[in-house]
């Protein structure tokens, strides 16, 4: 059992994630074609205007049963709605935000833009402290506006009345998701505006302004959309109901930094923070890149329902210095 740890620990966790994010990908974005369907209710952009992907994600459903009327939200009916959230925790609670670093098709592309700049010599940007806590708000408001917008669009607004049914679905008019993940079916048919009516043309130009950022921005800055991603906005909700935690202890710190800057969305309370136990932050995507990165002593440990499963170690974090050489 000791030489299985230490296997682990010293274990190279990006090369690991790597393989991992692959396997995950044709689940989700072929796994139709494989009989493989796990559900509709999935807390990652596995979406479903892809034909034949292997799940769907959940804020589709969501943004679809809020277009009740507030009576019937809040009545029989509105069971709907807390039944489809108790099967997205349900998903979310086994892998906390590691659906974001390991699983989801969108973050995983992102990933793999990073290499390829890093392969061609396009430096990466920074943000400052302050544009970093500013970004940090952006999912929040989208978050809310998903669900504000179909509760408007059911029920009458003072001065404005009802929106139409072209405000359904307002997120997966502009995520990046539907325009993109198509593709690697063959299926072009998103990549269009449409001008059925003002509204939809409206949500499609900016859809395709939001790809054309979503690419542009993946080339310049690590994991760019998901600083702005509602799904990790929601998840980070239920945090706290996870199996797997990411766990610091604050007393084997020596804030040298190594964590910081192995983080690809840039958390400096990584570093910083000797409070807390559970170190979770809201934009973390738990790749546990923190983790392999520390060469302090079991000073930041990954935990799957109180039981340690990959920790830092001394030993690892040199093995794997050496393995970049």
């Amino acid at each position: 059992m000791n030489k299985f740890k230490k296997y682990i620990n010293n274990v190279n966790i990006s090369r690991f994630r790597f393989w991992f994010q692959i396997f995950a990908f044709i689940i989700m974005v072929y796994g139709g074609f494989l009989s493989i369907d796990i559900g509709e209710n999935l807390p990652t952009f596995s979406c479903p205007y892809i034909d034949k992907g292997g799940g769907t994600c959940f804020l589709m459903g969501l943004q679809h049963r809020f277009t009740l009327p507030i009576d019937q939200l809040i009545s029989f009916r509105g069971l709907a709605v807390l039944t489809s959230v108790l099967f997205f925790v349900s998903w979310f609670i086994f892998f906390n935000k590691a659906w974001c670093g390991y699983i989801c098709p969108l973050g995983t592309l992102q990933d793999w833009f990073t290499k390829l700049r890093q392969k061609i010599g396009i430096r990466y940007s920074n943000y400052s402290e302050a544009k970093f806590k500013k970004l940090k708000k952006i999912k929040y408001i989208l978050l809310g506006l998903l669900i504000l917008i179909p509760i408007f669009m059911a029920n009458s607004i003072p001065f404005i009345g009802k929106l139409s049914h072209d405000w359904a679905v307002p997120f997966c008019m502009i995520c990046p998701g539907r325009t993109v993940l198509p593709l690697f079916q063959g299926d072009a048919s998103q990549l269009v505006i449409d001008y059925g009516s003002k509204t939809k043309m409206i949500f499609t130009v900016l859809g395709m302004a939001i790809t054309g950022m979503f690419f542009a921005g993946a080339f310049f800055k690590k994991r760019f959309f998901c600083f702005f991603c509602p799904m990790s906005a929601l998840q980070f909700i239920f945090k706290k109901l996870g199996f797997l935690r990411l766990i610091k202890d604050g007393t084997k710190c020596t804030k040298c930094g190594d964590c910081y800057r192995a983080c690809d969305m840039g958390i400096r309370e990584i570093a910083d923070d000797i409070e807390s136990k559970d170190i979770i932050k809201d934009d973390c995507m738990m790749c546990f890149k923190c983790v392999a990165a520390c060469p302090e002593e079991k000073c930041l440990k990954v935990n799957f329902l109180g039981k340690t499963i990959y920790e830092a170690t001394e030993e690892g974090f040199y093995k794997r210095q050496k393995g970049k050489k």
